[in-house]
């Protein structure tokens, strides 16, 4: 390992990292929730007190299994409520911190001078830092979930690297391998990718350290044990998590083997996006790639991971740190490419922390190549610059929802989710039949077997008083779904304009039996028990609307109404 000297250099790096990510995000603190964002801080109690933060709803969603996700958000809530401000500076925060620690690995890890060892840092952590490959972990507020772990990640291994240094670091080293452990279980409570921080630590011990793992073992086995012990509590938020499906999605029968097929094309692909990052794709669907793409991306892995697998077994030290960034790369993605995740079959936002490991393998093998620290530090500096220019521009694209969601068809046409999700962003601008033709559009793709599209279509079609298709496509998705408490309100309230009362009725009680706690649903059952002439069940209704919601105006006007002599 090499240690730089001096606190001069390393300070002006960081200090270039950090001025480098607020120029490549500068306009994005005023970007809304996108995506399952809003939902997730609007309807998640949890986050209203930090007392329970750390007890996040089991919904499936991104908060789900993932306390210390939970918690910042939580935390973000206290400070500015819904106001997106301070989520976005927290998430750029947290960037930062994780470029900065992944500078310090480089430094104390790359051989040579100690200005070159700054050198190889800077460059690759600044790239990492404004590559338009992380907007997705970074803007997407939610997403923190992702970069938040790599931090821990990243401390985790700093922590450890510093524990292990001789010289006059050794009084600190149980410090810092308490924050190596502590780091690491913070892990546990963010994402499940750290499951493979404990086993890239021994790597890492016997590439740059130890020299080899028996060596390894016997050094430093108290620190490796305690860090496998973080095992435990990760295995135990995991199941307690299990019905956790990822973001927002519907669709669940993905096999494994064609998942695997999947990623035999996903991850080549986004190796290919390290290095030319463009088209950037916000939700890639669930694809299905050709036999000719998955087998060529399967080849190329399988060369990749022998290579990876020679690299650790020769002892040239060059050779062997290849293999472990290698080795690092695979375990980084090995969680969500080898364990199917049904609703985000491929994800940019995957590759936040392998990022650096692919920069660690082509930075100091151009370094080679130019044979001049500065000449490397210039020319990284260049690409740091186009890099950031084409952050600031990914990065318009999360401005609104229609941005979004309009830049995702255009890339991915085929993606019915995508024309769905652009349908509700014309939905809530009032856009109707802009929105109803998404809808059909993301219906047609995935025809038979699609029940947000057709609930969607249902509602869309109600809102423009078009009655046969409402209940038609509402009906289809109540089929498709029976438990969707949602779609019997839409069918329930089709049906009463169409004066199908009775059969109204019976979709309101449906509704209501699955989600008592829906103060619409009780306020139209209230309704149609009106019209069909029951005024005491009807005011029965009403008032258990305003119990759930006191501000909720037709249930209030409707009871109002009732209690007048001169009402029906």
């Amino acid at each position: 390992m090499s240690e730089s000297k001096g606190t001069g250099g390393p300070l002006l790096a960081a200090a270039l990292i950090a001025a480098a990510a607020l120029i490549a995000y500068a306009g994005t603190a005023s970007y809304p929730f996108v995506f399952d964002g809003a939902a997730i801080v609007a309807n998640n109690p949890t986050l209203r007190h930090l007392g329970t933060a750390l007890t996040p709803p089991h919904d499936g969603s991104t908060v789900d299994g993932r306390p210390l996700v939970n918690l910042s958000l939580a935390a973000n809530y206290a400070v500015s409520g819904t106001a997106v401000w301070s989520y976005h500076a927290f998430n750029l925060a947290v960037h930062v911190l994780a470029a900065w620690t992944l500078l310090g690995i480089v430094r104390r890890s790359v051989r040579g001078s100690a200005g070159h060892a700054l050198g190889v840092a800077l460059v690759i952590a600044l790239i990492w830092t404004v590559h338009p490959l992380q907007t997705e972990a970074v803007t997407y507020i939610v997403q923190r979930a992702e970069s938040l772990a790599a931090l821990f990640y990243l401390l985790t291994l700093y922590g450890f690297i510093r524990a292990v240094a001789g010289g006059p670091e050794a009084p600190l080293r149980r410090s810092w391998a308490i924050l190596s452990v502590l780091a690491c279980l913070a892990g546990t409570a963010t994402k499940e990718t750290i499951v493979s921080a404990p086993v890239v630590v021994l790597l890492y011990d016997r590439t740059f350290v130890s020299g080899s793992f028996r060596l390894a073992w016997r050094r430093h086995r108290g620190l490796l044990v305690a860090l496998a012990a973080t095992w435990i509590p990760l295995g135990g938020l995991v199941f307690a998590a299990a019905g956790r499906h990822g973001t927002a999605g519907l669709v669940s029968a993905l096999d494994w083997p064609h998942y695997l097929r999947l990623q035999a094309y996903a991850v080549p692909h986004y190796l290919r996006l390290a290095f030319w990052p463009t088209p950037l794709v916000f939700d890639y669907g669930t694809r299905t790639v050709p036999p000719a793409g998955w087998i060529a991306g399967a080849l190329a892995l399988a060369g990749l991971a022998l290579a990876t697998a020679v690299g650790l077994a020769v002892r040239d030290q060059r050779a062997r740190t290849f293999g472990f960034l290698g080795a690092t790369f695979f375990a980084l993605l090995a969680p969500t490419s080898l364990v199917p995740v049904a609703t985000q079959t491929m994800a940019e936002h995957r590759m936040y922390l392998p990022l650096a490991a692919v920069l660690a393998v082509v930075i100091p093998a151009i370094g080679r190549v130019l044979g001049r620290t500065w000449l490397l530090v210039a020319l990284g500096a260049a690409a740091a610059f186009v890099l950031a220019a084409a952050t600031r521009q990914r990065n318009q694209v999360y401005a609104s929802e229609d941005a979004l969601w309009s830049d995702t068809v255009a890339k991915l046409p085929g993606n019915d989710r995508a024309h769905n999700n652009w349908g509700n962003a014309l939905y809530l601008e009032g856009r109707m039949p802009e929105a109803v033709a998404q809808y059909g559009e993301a219906l047609r793709l995935r025809p038979g077997d699609n029940p947000e599209a057709e609930y969607n279509l249902g509602n869309g079609f109600l809102q423009e008083g078009r009655l046969p298709e409402a209940i038609a496509h509402s009906g289809e998705a109540v089929r498709l779904v029976p438990g969707n408490p949602a779609a019997r309100n839409v069918l329930g309230t089709a049906l009463a304009r169409a004066g199908r009362l009775p059969e109204a009725r019976e979709q309101f009680q449906a509704a209501l039996r699955l989600d008592p706690s829906s103060p619409a649903t009780h306020s139209n059952l209230g309704t149609t028990w009106l019209l069909l002439g029951r005024k005491a069940e009807a005011a029965e209704e009403y008032r258990a609307a305003l119990r759930l919601d006191p501000t909720y105006a037709d249930a209030r006007e409707a009871l109002d109404h009732l209690a007048t002599p001169s009402g029906p």
